[in-house]
């Protein structure tokens, strides 16, 4: 009886080793089958170790998610790391360099040449140069760019010069109030640089006059008077180059960070980003140039733009075509 009952337990014991083996079997077969049963598996016996979930996170391809809208099925972009390395890499290093050398060469420059003086004397009768309109065009242009301009310069090198005097806090809130800054006014500098385009843009076309500016270099080294229209070569290639072709790129960029919902993925907006930062530092950096000769490069030239008015010594003195023109009636603006 008991050698009966053991036989017995023997063979249940037989059976139930095989049938565990079989199902483990079937839940390998199984597993290998289905990927995501493979997952479910490996949870069990590997909690700390699921490897193939994390190489799809991070694969880029969108997986199955209840919020609808671009990339919301994929959780981790690795180019975000490719951005970042561009930003904080070439982009910070060599645009540090640009903005401490363009300042450094002006300041050499004024003290070895000076201003440009006026070489005779003022006669006390004033020509309009610039109307209401466009002086208030030039001055909403002028100081947004220049708001955005600081702020964007703290956003972008705030770490590495404001944070190791002033601390992380003192960054942290200067920062919180630039992006605020910077965001609004962004659209606001995008309005006034298409007036500015529309303000100036008859004035700023190729005149024959302007292959002499170009030849002579303007005078600037040698001090020669060199007669052009109402604006010169120089001006004319910083209203082509600055404020309409760097000037559209920083502030349409800018546009497509401030308003991301319009379907753009993050790979668009961190491209806008990339964009964004180039445009605007080789922009300020050739602002630091006109806003030289506008100031203290050029005498009574800042006056123009502030009152509207030069005297008619300025104004044959620098743009004598345009002198004549207005004299002998030609020019019927502004």
């Amino acid at each position: 009886m008991s050698t009966t009952l053991g036989q017995r337990g023997g063979l249940a014991l037989l059976l139930a080793l095989v049938l565990w083996l079989f199902m483990l079997g079937s839940g390998a077969a199984l597993a290998q089958a289905d990927p995501a049963a493979a997952q479910v598996e490996r949870q069990h016996t590997q909690p700390l170790n699921n490897a193939p979930v994390w190489r799809e996170v991070d694969s880029g391809k969108s997986h199955f998610t209840t919020v609808r809208g671009p990339e919301t099925g994929v959780l981790i972009q690795s180019e975000g790391q490719t951005w970042r390395q561009w930003r904080n890499g070439p982009i910070t290093f060599y645009g540090g360099i640009l903005l401490l050398v363009v300042p450094t060469a002006i300041g050499l420059f004024y003290a070895v040449k000076g201003a440009v003086k006026l070489h005779g004397a003022p006669t006390g009768r004033r020509m309009q140069r610039f109307n209401l309109f466009e002086r208030v065009v030039h001055w909403g242009t002028a100081i947004s760019f220049v708001v955005l301009g600081i702020t964007g310069v703290c956003i972008l090198f705030g770490k590495h010069v404001i944070e190791p005097i002033f601390g992380n806090a003192a960054l942290g809130g200067l920062l919180w109030a630039g992006k605020g800054i910077h965001n609004y006014l962004g659209p606001v500098f995008a309005v006034f640089t298409l007036l500015m385009i529309l303000a100036f843009l008859r004035d700023n076309v190729w005149q024959a006059i302007d292959s002499v500016w170009i030849r002579k270099a303007g005078g600037i080294a040698s001090g020669e008077h060199v007669p052009s229209g109402r604006f010169n070569f120089g001006e004319k290639t910083w209203f082509w180059i600055g404020v309409t072709f760097l000037g559209l790129i920083v502030a349409g960029s800018g546009l497509v960070m401030d308003f991301p919902n319009f379907g753009q993925t993050r790979a668009d907006m961190q491209l806008a980003n990339i964009i964004h930062g180039v445009g605007a530092i080789v922009l300020i950096a050739l602002s630091l140039g006109h806003i030289y000769m506008g100031t203290i490069g050029v005498e009574g030239a800042y006056q123009s733009m502030k009152t509207g008015y030069v005297d008619e010594t300025w104004a044959k003195e620098h743009h004598e075509h345009w002198y004549d023109e207005v004299k002998a009636g030609r020019s019927g603006h502004p």
